[in-house]
């Protein structure tokens, strides 16, 4: 379907105003069948816990390839994944994307999964998301990759923007939490492996002073200790 047949303002308008994650992907599947797309996935990978994030993964891929997909961990090596964690440049499908997984290429295209599109976006929370369009017959050629692509990263920021605003609140709550610039202060010094004796001379405050506001950061973030609580203000952007 030609992306003019639809009012894209609307639509992408529509998506900041709704209110759960299921409508939401609702929405974006919708758009992404506008698009000339049968099958949409988002995925997004929050910043905290560090050592294991939470993640939240939506599609409407045939259940059988969501389950093979989950069942052999493809995750850990789908190649589109790997470029989204670190470029926010789309990548389109190709056998050469996926030569470092071939098995998983193959299972995808015997679902019915052949074509395909992705572009990442990131946020000042530190919160990854994806979002991929596919579908089964006709492959994605450059002529309609230039007449849609605009429309296809926009759907991607609106969608990031959209999603990280139902979920954040739900699956990173220490997101939605405030500190003052003089614990953003105290923290900085703190990262970079300050004493609160030292940060003390430096700020030119009492230690006391120094380890009231630590400790309120710690609280505020529910850290057990003070270089948890440093390293999860870093993960979540609160240091910059």
């Amino acid at each position: 379907m030609d992306p003019n047949s639809f009012n894209s303002f609307t639509s992408f308008e529509n998506l900041l105003q709704t209110a759960s994650e299921e409508e939401l992907f609702d929405r974006i599947k919708s758009i992404a069948a506008s698009l000339g797309f049968e099958y949409c996935a988002y995925g997004i990978k929050m910043p905290v816990p560090v050592s294991r994030p939470r993640l939240a993964l939506f599609s409407n891929y045939p259940r059988q390839w969501q389950e093979c997909y989950a069942q052999r961990n493809y995750i850990s090596v789908d190649p589109t994944v790997h470029h989204g964690l670190k470029s926010n440049l789309p990548i389109v499908w190709s056998p050469e994307t996926f030569q470092s997984a071939e098995e998983l290429w193959s299972e995808a295209r015997a679902y019915g999964l052949r074509f395909g599109w992705a572009q990442a976006s990131r946020d000042p929370s530190g919160a990854v998301g994806m979002l991929t369009l596919a579908r089964g017959t006709e492959q994605i050629a450059d002529a309609e990759l230039m007449h849609k692509q605009s429309m296809m990263s926009w759907l991607t920021q609106i969608a990031h923007a959209s999603m990280t605003r139902v979920l954040m609140p739900k699956l990173a709550p220490e997101t939605q939490v405030s500190i003052t610039p003089r614990e953003r202060e105290v923290l900085r010094w703190t990262a970079e492996g300050k004493t609160a004796s030292e940060i003390a001379q430096i700020i030119s405050v009492s230690e006391r002073t120094v380890n009231f506001h630590v400790n309120n950061v710690v609280l505020k973030l529910g850290a057990s200790n003070k270089t948890q609580a440093a390293v999860k203000a870093a993960a979540l952007g609160m240091l910059a």
